[in-house]
This record gives C-alpha cells, structure tokens and sequence, in this order.
C-alpha cells in the first residue's frame, strides 16, 4: 500500500501520517472529505522531468488539478502551464507563471480566450481547426503549434484516448498541412508541432510509435510545404500513475528519457532538424501526491458477498469510477495495521449507484473511522461538482510536519449565493 501513497507516507502505531502529520489530525482540523497533497512528491516528479529533459519546456497539464498554489510551487522549479480555457489561463497567471512558458489548447477557443491568451504574451498556442488560423490571427496571437491526429489508438481507456481516428482534438494529417500553410500564409509564426495521444499511459510503445510518426509528418511537411520544419514539438502528456497494486506504469524519468532518445533518433532517421521539446504532464506530477480522506458512515451489508462502506463524498468529488471505471485502493487511516476483515465495497452518500471502489479489503469498518484513498491528485477535485447540493473539499498541502489550506472548503452559503432570488424575503 505504501507504494501507492505520496513519497513522505508512513505508518507509525497503526496511524497513517502524510507528510509528518497524522491523517487523523488532518481530517479533525480541515474536515472530511479533504483532498491532502504531498508536496514533497509533487516536487519530486517535477525534478525527474527536467532531470530527464533539461533542455525542455514542461508544462503543467493544469486540468489535472487547477490551483495557484500548485502552480506557483511547480513554477518556481521551471515548469509552465499547459491551460486549455480563460480559466485556467488566468490561474496560471495569478500564479505568477511567465507567460512565455504558457501553452494554450482547447478545441473549442471563444474568441474571448483567444484574446486572453494574445494579451497575456502567451508562449504558444495549439491551433487545433482550420477556422482558428484567421481568428487567432485576428485575436493578435504570435507563436502557434499545429495540433495533429496521429490515429494511433492508445492502450487506454476510450474516453481519455486523443488521437484515434475520429477524435475531436487537432487535425488528420492532411488538414494539418494544409493547417501549415494556412496560417504561415496569414503571417503566424508556426513554430512546430503538437500530438497527444491520451490519458493514464501505463507503456511506452504507443507513445515511442507516435513519435516515429510525427517525425515521418515532419519529413512529408518539409517536402510538402517548401522546406518547413518544426522548431518545436509538443509531445503531450499523458503517462500513468498507479492507483492500485496490478497498474505498473514507468517511472516519469526512465518514461522521458525514451522519449528523448526515440526523439533524436526518429529525427536523425530523416536527417530532420532537431526541435525543441515541450511536455505536458499532468497526471504524473500530482497524481500519486494526492491521498483523499473521508469519513465512514453507514456500513451496511446488502447481500452474502457485498457489504457496503458508505462515506461522506463520492462521484461529486471523484466522478473517475463512474465515468472511467477507474480503480482505486483504500486503507483505514487510524487503523492501518490491523489485518483485513474481508472483502468491502466503498459507496458515496449520493443518489445514484455511486460506488468508489467496488471491492477492497480493510479490517471491519466502523462509522466514525477514516478511510484513506490514494493517487487522488488529479482527475478528482478537478471535475467535481456539486450533485446533491455538496459543497466541494477542501485541499490542503502538507510538508514537514505543516499544513496549510490551498483551498478551501466550500459552504452551503457559497453555493445559495449562486441563487437568484435565494433570500429569505424571496
């Protein structure tokens, strides 16, 4: 279990710590339940990257947790941000993130973000239709990326794969080079390349293809496009985390230096230029980082094999098992030591199915106890909402032996303050 956990878990007399601070303590201060973030893991992901790639730009993949603080922290170690709306454009830059390590997506981009992302000096920007080349031309935008669908299937889930055939994001290969010449005509300075594959990558192949790929794209733009070749390519995020004992994904550092090395020889192959790199990890930074603390309520058994932990959150602040199927492990915080009663399915408190985890073993839960779910970081707090009228978490970040809120929970009053005509006197 503790290798699911962040890097600065332990068990001391039975007791989960993150971050040299009980769980327990946590949950009593802060509330339940509440996101915890390591952020001694979450820096040490990001040093493996640019240990891996020193010469890179990595870009936070900030949908998988939009925060400042986050932000600001990964920033002061050399990331940028990858931010795919106004949103998370105005995050980034409340986070102090220079603005030239700012890469902009969304397949969707309101003229608004367009001119967001042109106002904020922007680094780049993902062009991903044909119709933005004059819109963003329009909007003021320097620097672009043409986004490209490689048809490579990533082994994943199908709702995280990107560029399949068919895929809503970026441009097939032959609209991609039109997509080229397009905006190198309307005056942008088309700086390179993007491709992104999918989510929650667990090997390499599909990516080491992928590469081989775009590099064989790149040969055909230099033919095709009087000489043109990327300075830049955007090879996307993507790699996995673990969340539970049966997913294996590479470790970050041995993951990107393959890349680099696949990089440099599919150029080489070409006799291509050799580009400069941009990552985007989301993810794998802040995944493992992230460990969710709730409170158990009813325990209740439904039938001979299934007996239900009910606790104080669900799909509202993990929506993953329920969109994905995504699998996660638990443990009891305060009672981390004691053997496994059987087998538990681990419920939310919301007004569907709503189960977290389908089976996991823990000793006997009791209302009142503390469960424990690691690899929470990202995908969670991110895409949660509000069904049921409950309040989002909290998420605190924990460093040796402190805490501190860097969000904090939101009340009933902050979501009736959303309400038209919600006072009293109607």
């Amino acid at each position: 279990m503790l290798e699911l956990l962040p890097a600065s878990a332990a068990i001391e007399d039975g007791r989960l710590h993150l971050g040299g601070i009980a769980a327990a303590s946590l949950a009593a201060e802060y509330g339940t339940p509440l996101l915890v973030l390591c952020e001694q893991t979450a820096l040490a992901q990001a040093r493996a990257y640019r240990r891996a790639a020193p010469e890179a730009l990595i870009a936070y993949g900030t949908k998988a947790l939009p925060n400042v603080a986050l932000l600001r922290l990964l920033a002061r170690e050399g990331l940028g941000a990858d931010v795919s709306t106004l949103g998370e454009l105005r995050f980034a830059l409340q986070a102090g993130v220079p603005p030239e390590r700012l890469v902009v997506h969304g397949n969707n981009k309101s003229d608004e973000e367009l001119r967001g992302a042109a106002e904020a000096g922007a680094g780049l920007l993902v062009l991903d239709a044909l119709e933005e080349v004059d819109r963003a031309r329009a909007a003021g935008i320097g620097r672009v990326l043409v986004r490209v669908t490689s048809g490579i299937e990533a082994d994943t889930h199908e709702a995280i794969r990107t560029s399949q055939h068919g895929s809503k994001f970026g441009l097939p290969a032959d609209e991609a080079v039109e997509g080229i010449a397009r905006a190198r005509a309307a005056g942008l300075e088309v700086a390179g390349l993007h491709v992104h594959i999918g989510s929650q990558l667990l090997e390499t192949q599909a990516a080491a293809t992928t590469v081989e790929w775009l590099a064989a794209f790149a040969a055909r733009c230099r033919l095709e496009l009087d000489g043109w070749t990327p300075d830049v390519v955007d090879l996307g995020g993507g790699l996995g985390v673990r969340h539970v004992d049966d997913e294996r994904p590479p470790a970050a550092e041995r993951f990107v230096a393959e890349l680099v090395r696949d990089l440099e020889r599919a150029w080489s192959l070409h006799d291509l230029p050799r580009p400069r790199l941009v990552l985007e990890p989301g993810r794998s930074l802040v995944g493992r980082a992230g460990v969710t603390l709730y409170r158990v309520g009813v325990v209740k058994r439904a039938t001979e094999s299934v007996t239900y932990v009910t606790v104080d959150g669900g799909m509202s602040d993990n929506p993953r098992p329920q969109l994905y199927g995504a699998r996660y492990a638990a443990l009891l915080a305060d009672r981390a030591d004691e053997p496994p009663a059987g087998r538990y399915s681990v419920a939310g408190k919301h007004c569907e199915a709503d189960t977290l985890i389908a089976e996991v073993e823990l000793p006997a839960p009791r209302r009142g106890d503390l469960l424990a779910v690691p690899a929470t970081g990202a995908y969670t707090l991110s895409m949660s909402s509000n069904y049921n009228a409950l309040p989002r978490p909290a998420a605190v970040l924990v460093a040796d032996g402190a805490a501190r809120v860097i969000r904090r929970r939101e009340t009933l009053d902050d979501l009736l303050a959303l309400e038209v005509g919600a006072d009293a006197s109607g």
